[in-house]
C-alpha cells in the first residue's frame, strides 16, 4: 500500500492539489489538504481497500479536512459558517473535467499580475511540484528568496482577486502568450544553463516538456504545439551536448547517431500538424528551423537556404536581434564567413551584452584567419559568460588562437 500511494503521488498529486486549489481558493491551504488527504489515505485505505476513483476520494477527504482545518481555527479566531459552506463541492458531473484544473492552475501560475520571476517560480512549486529547495538551486538563488518571492506571488493572486480560470477566447491569446514564454523560460534554463558547472540541468528541461505535453493535451492551440515541437527536437541533442568530462560540443562536431529520433520524430510530426493549422508563430518556426537542424545527415548537408527562408519568415513575425543574428550565421554557413561577417557586426552594438554575439563575431573573424579580432572577441564573449563548460571552452578558443 506504501509503494501504490508513492506512485499515486507521484502520477496524481499535482491534479488533486490542482483540484483542491479551485475549491478552496487558497494555495497554501490546498497544500495542507492535499498532504492530510494522502494520510488519510494511508490509514483507511488498507482497512477498506483503494476506492473505485482514488484521485475523486483524494480531493473529497482533502476539501473536508480542510474545512475541519478551518473550523479547528474558528476557535481562535471567529469564522463564520457561510464562510464555510462558500467552499464548492465537488460534484460527480465535475469530476470527468479535472484536468481542466491543471489547465486554470498554469494561467493562474503565470497571470500577468505577477512578476515574470514569480511565474517562473510558482509554476515550478506548484504546477511541477518542485520543492523550494529544488527550484533554488536550479536558478543559484538563495533559497528564503526563492521562497518568499513564492509567498508573495501565492499573496498577490489571494489579495488581488486572481480568477482561478482559463482565460475567455478574446483574452486566450494574450495570456497563453504569457504561458508559453514561462514553459519556454523554464525548458532553456534547463537546456543550456545560464549558470553553474554543466551545460544542462535535466530536471528542469524535463519538467517544462511535461507542462508542454498538458498544454497540447488540454489546449490544442498551434503555438503550443510548436512549442512542444520545439522542446522535443532541442531535447533530442541533449546526450550529444557535451563530452565525457563536460566539455561543450558544438552542433557541427556532435555525433548525431546520439540524436533522440524518437523524440525527432514526435517533434516533426507536432510542428507539421502546427504549420498546417496556418495559425502558426514563432514558436511554430522555431520548431520548423530545429526540424532541419535535426533531419539533416551533417552540418555541410544541411539546407540552409530553407533555415534562411524560414528566418526571414520569423523575423517579419517576431522581429529581434537574436533572430537577427541567427539569420546571419545561417548566411555564414551558406555563403561563407565573409558573407555572415557584416551582418553579425551589424548587430554587435545592439547585442554588446550577449555573448553568443561576441562569440559569432569571434568564430568568423577566425574561419577568415583575422587572428586578433577573434581573440578580442572571443575575450568579450568570456567576460560575459557565467556557465563554466561554455567558459572552458571559449578560454580553449583563445588559447589555441594565441599558440
Amino acid at each position: 500500500m506504501h509503494a501504490a500511494l508513492e506512485k499515486l503521488y507521484r502520477t496524481e498529486s499535482r491534479r488533486v492539489l490542482a483540484t483542491l486549489i479551485r475549491l478552496l481558493g487558497d494555495f497554501d491551504l490546498a497544500e495542507e489538504a492535499l498532504a492530510e488527504a494522502f494520510r488519510a489515505a494511508l490509514e483507511q485505505w488498507p482497512r477498506e481497500g483503494v476506492p473505485e476513483n482514488p484521485r475523486a476520494w483524494l480531493v473529497s477527504a482533502g476539501r473536508f479536512k480542510a474545512i475541519d482545518s478551518i473550523r479547528r481555527r474558528a476557535r481562535f479566531f471567529y469564522v463564520d459558517e457561510e464562510t464555510l459552506e462558500a467552499f464548492p463541492a465537488e460534484p460527480e458531473a465535475e469530476r470527468e473535467g479535472i484536468e481542466d484544473d491543471r489547465l486554470r492552475l498554469i494561467f493562474t501560475c503565470c497571470h500577468p499580475a505577477l512578476a515574470p520571476e514569480a511565474q517562473v517560480a510558482l509554476t515550478l512549486r506548484e504546477v511541477c511540484g518542485l520543492t523550494t529547495e529544488e527550484i533554488a538551486r536550479a536558478f543559484l538563488a538563495p533559497v528564503p528568496t526563492l521562497a518568499q518571492r513564492i509567498v508573495r506571488a501565492k499573496t498577490k493572486i489571494r489579495d488581488a482577486k486572481i480568477p482561478y480560470e482559463v482565460p475567455g477566447k478574446e483574452a486566450l491569446p494574450g495570456r497563453l502568450d504569457a504561458v508559453l514564454r514561462v514553459v519556454y523560460l523554464v525548458f532553456n534554463e534547463g537546456y543550456s544553463a545560464t549558470f553553474g558547472a554543466s551545460v544542462t540541468r535535466a530536471e528542469l528541461s524535463q519538467e517544462a516538456i511535461r507542462v508542454g505535453r498538458l498544454l497540447v493535451e488540454l489546449l490544442p492551440e498551434a503555438e503550443a504545439m510548436g512549442l512542444l515541437a520545439l522542446m522535443l527536437i532541442q531535447e533530442s541533442r541533449r546526450a550529444a551536448r557535451s563530452a565525457r568530462y563536460g566539455e561543450l560540443v558544438l552542433l557541427e562536431d556532435q555525433d548525431r547517431s546520439l540524436w533522440d529520433r524518437a523524440l525527432i520524430a514526435e517533434g516533426v510530426e507536432l510542428t507539421t500538424r502546427a504549420l498546417k493549422t496556418r495559425m502558426f508563430g514563432p514558436y511554430c518556426l522555431q520548431a520548423a528551423i530545429a526540424a532541419v537542424h535535426a533531419e539533416a545527415p551533417s552540418t555541410s548537408d544541411t539546407d540552409w537556404s530553407e533555415i534562411i527562408g524560414l528566418y526571414d519568415v520569423l523575423s517579419r513575425l517576431d522581429p529581434s536581434p537574436v533572430i537577427a543574428l541567427n539569420r546571419a550565421v545561417a548566411v555564414a554557413m551558406r555563403d561563407g564567413p565573409e558573407a555572415g561577417l557584416p551582418l553579425v557586426e551589424s548587430l554587435l552594438e545592439e547585442l554588446s551584452g550577449y555573448h553568443l554575439a561576441h562569440a559569432a563575431h569571434a568564430d568568423l573573424c577566425r574561419r577568415l584567419e583575422r587572428k586578433e579580432e577573434a581573440i578580442a572577441s572571443y575575450e568579450k564573449a568570456l567576460a560575459l559568460s557565467r556557465q563554466e563548460p561554455e567558459r572552458r571552452f571559449l578560454a580553449g578558443r583563445i588559447a589555441g588562437l594565441k599558440a
